[in-house]
């Protein structure tokens, strides 16, 4: 990341262009890309860099206080209190823990909290956008039991907003969870993802509850094959492992 910042600021530089705060009127247009690129800060946090977490919340932040009205701010913001108010058990002794096991007196509460109130005000500013619904989704995540059915429809809604492959397969995932593994991997089998671990990964948890035991190998294996994540490299192996023999 920090040499992605020189290398950036060396193109600023040679092309000249200067370095201002825009006026008003074109910071709506400008928005988008402001908001995409924070997010991505803070994607790179989660996976394992606090620092790098906690200085896109406080971008995030910076920009609610900007732009209080716009519910993109405010539902990008909510979504990063609420996910990074889970980071400290999303590792333990160099592994990915799945939500469902993760130790929840390690969660922030208190984050929780001020990231659904970031999420309720978006809603009340009319907020459907991607950011909006992800923070939506990030909200039913941390409630207890889960609505899986709601999450599942959430991320219908953000599939056909973003139309990413991506999302769908989340999709998937939620769609299992709610009870219906051979519609989550019909969904699954159909995405052009073939060099994303996380599809790999997916369909051999679903193989896995179908009792296809051989197929979920194979699945497994290919993920471990393209995972670059050493935590998650671990989980990986871990459950390729405790497949019945």
């Amino acid at each position: 990341m920090a040499k992605r910042l020189v290398r950036a600021k060396h193109k600023i530089r040679a092309a000249g262009i200067p370095f201002r705060v825009p006026p008003d009127h074109l910071l709506p247009d400008r928005l988008a890309a402001v908001l995409a690129v924070v997010y991505l800060l803070f994607n790179e946090g989660y996976a394992g860099r606090g620092d790098l977490a906690a200085e896109a919340i406080r971008l995030g932040r910076a920009l609610a206080e900007l732009m209080p009205d716009e519910p993109e701010v405010q539902g990008l913001l909510a979504l990063m209190l609420v996910n990074d108010a889970r980071r400290e058990a999303r590792f333990a002794e160099g592994t990915v823990v799945l939500l469902s096991d993760q130790d929840r007196t390690l969660w922030d509460f208190e984050q929780i909290g001020k990231g659904r109130s970031a999420l309720d005000c978006a809603i009340a500013l009319g907020g459907r956008g991607p950011y909006v619904l992800q923070a939506a989704i990030a909200a039913l995540h941390v409630d207890e039991p889960q609505d899986w059915s709601q999450i599942a429809a959430l991320y219908g809604q953000l599939a056909r907003l973003t139309g990413s492959p991506v999302v769908e397969l989340n999709q998937a995932v939620a769609v299992a969870e709610a009870g219906d593994v051979d519609a989550a991997l019909a969904l699954a089998e159909r995405l052009g993802l073939d060099h994303y671990h996380y599809l790999h990964g997916t369909r051999a948890e679903l193989l896995r509850r179908l009792d296809r035991v051989e197929e979920a190998r194979a699945a497994y294996d290919r993920a471990l094959e393209l995972v670059n994540s050493d935590a998650e490299w671990r989980f990986l192996e871990r459950r390729l492992r405790e497949l019945p023999a």
